[in-house]
């Protein structure tokens, strides 16, 4: 039997992938699309991903295939500098079209033995104590494995927001439909880079949603609103409709021609009730979509995957202690519902009415404060997530930099997923979970406690000194102690 079914090949189920053949967990990915999209529709990592990828040693298959940044405006285009001193060692963004991280994430997920499936569709579903009955669209001797159906221990939803496993559970997705809708798309223009970039300029100093970038040969990127909400965003626009929107919007249609690849997305904000029905957990966008304003949606999927995948994988192997599956949801839809909420805000002062213009000329008053810019940054960045884990030390709940080690850097200590006991006192023990944990004595100067637990996303669990005190967060979150 399939140990994990993950239903979409995206960034998140990649990553997800990933995470549980780091502990040899058998996993099979199905993706409806025979091929993967070309379609740039997220450009960049933030922090937390970024940090993310370092944890597990792939960050230096992206930093080149990638560009850093170090801009500010990322909530609702407000005009600010990127903070100083934020506290990661990876204090940029990196832009990167997202074919680019998919492919590298299916690279990964294949070289770690992950089967990967295209051109499967799921069509339905049914779960009893043991497992999950995954119904295939397509032929049988295509499909393999002697019919059109796969069995699994678990499945995961990764399918996005029309997510087909979500809407098989009867799961519901509560929120606010679209009210306005964006064009986007790429296509080739027919006047030159500086008169674009001179009437792109004019208009963004009131149309936030417009824009106009280069992607290489000659292909730009196009965003412009939209006249109405479609009925059906399914189907992409024409041409035409760009034409006549660019010209309503910026008095140019830049004579646009040659379209690569033509959609549309509107700002509908909705949050699955559950994250979990059984033996099928929902991820990435099958469980929250937003706006994509402040380029968080690729960056919320992966960060859940990278939640989920170690409980998972504890469940699967037998040794995740009580609630631990559980926590997912109740660490992860929270952040979800944040993201929500910043979105909404952001939408809100993006809008061309006065109230909304006079609301962000304030805004952009006090982001010129230090403080307000980083607490704006530090929460679309998502490094200012913390995790209810219990109350003490102050960093209990929050992932842990990459700090410096004697022996080299922390991150790269964590490539292989298992737990982390950093210990400064050289008096501690983890001898019974060593099988889950590791144990590594060294100091650093930019560590605030004598020593610290950390779950394998990097969240800490435990701070502090004591021997006695370490047993019950270990017990928590790595099980029984063997032998």
């Amino acid at each position: 039997m399939i140990d994990v079914i993950i239903a979409g090949g995206g960034p998140t189920g990649l990553m997800l992938a990933c995470e549980l053949r780091l502990h040899g967990v058998r996993v099979v990915v199905l993706e409806r699309d025979p091929e993967p999209s070309g379609f740039v529709r997220a450009l960049g990592l933030h922090v937390r991903s970024i940090e993310v990828l370092d944890q597990r040693g792939l960050l230096e298959r992206f930093l080149p295939l990638g560009k850093q940044y170090r801009v500010g405006g990322f909530f609702a285009g407000l005009a600010a500098s990127w903070p100083e001193g934020l506290d990661t060692a990876h204090s940029y963004v990196l832009g990167i079209p997202q074919p680019v991280t998919d492919r590298l994430l299916a690279e990964r997920a294949t070289e770690l033995g992950a089967e990967i499936r295209r051109g499967h569709e799921v069509t339905g579903l049914r779960q009893d104590d043991d497992g999950v009955t995954v119904e295939l669209a397509g032929d049988a001797d295509e499909i393999g494995g002697g019919g059109t159906t796969l069995r699994s221990r678990y499945l995961v939803g990764c399918d996005g927001g029309r997510s087909t496993v979500r809407g098989l559970l009867g799961v519901g997705f509560p929120g606010e439909p679209s009210r306005v809708e964006t064009l986007i798309g790429e296509m080739e223009v027919g006047v030159e880079q500086e008169t674009v970039a001179a009437v792109v300029a004019e208009v963004r100093k009131t149309q936030r949603r417009f824009g106009l970038g280069p992607m290489g040969d000659g292909v730009y990127r196009v965003i412009v609103p939209a006249e109405g909400v479609a009925g059906d965003r399914s189907v992409p626009p024409g041409l035409e409709e760009f034409r006549t929107r660019l010209r309503a919007v910026a008095g140019t249609d830049f004579g646009v021609h040659s379209p690569r690849r033509l959609s549309r997305f509107g700002d509908a904000t909705r949050l699955a009730e559950r994250y979990r029905a059984g033996r099928v957990l929902l991820a990435g966008d099958a469980a929250h979509i937003h706006p994509p304003t402040g380029g968080q949606g690729l960056n919320l999927g992966l960060q859940d995957a990278f939640n989920l995948g170690w409980k998972l994988a504890a469940e699967v192997a037998g040794w995740a202690p009580e609630g631990l599956l559980d926590s997912y949801e109740s660490e992860r839809r929270p952040v979800a519902a944040d993201v929500l909420d910043n979105t909404r805000a952001q939408m809100e002062l993006l809008s061309t009415a006065p109230g909304a213009l006079a609301v962000r000329k304030l805004l952009s008053e006090l982001v010129g404060f230090e403080e307000v810019n980083r607490y704006l940054i530090e929460k679309i960045t998502a490094i200012s997530v913390r995790y209810d884990v219990g109350e003490g030390h102050d960093l209990l709940g929050r992932r842990l930099r990459d700090v410096e080690l004697k022996r080299g850097r922390l991150y790269e200590l964590t490539h292989e997923g298992r737990g982390l006991l950093l210990d400064r006192t050289g008096r501690l023990s983890a001898a019974g979970w060593a099988d889950r944990v590791d144990h590594v004595v060294d100091e650093s100067a930019e560590l605030d406690a004598p020593a610290v637990l950390l779950r394998p996303d990097g969240h800490v669990v435990w701070a502090g000194a004591d021997q006695a005190d370490l047993v019950a967060p270990l017990t928590r979150w790595f099980g029984a102690a063997t032998g």
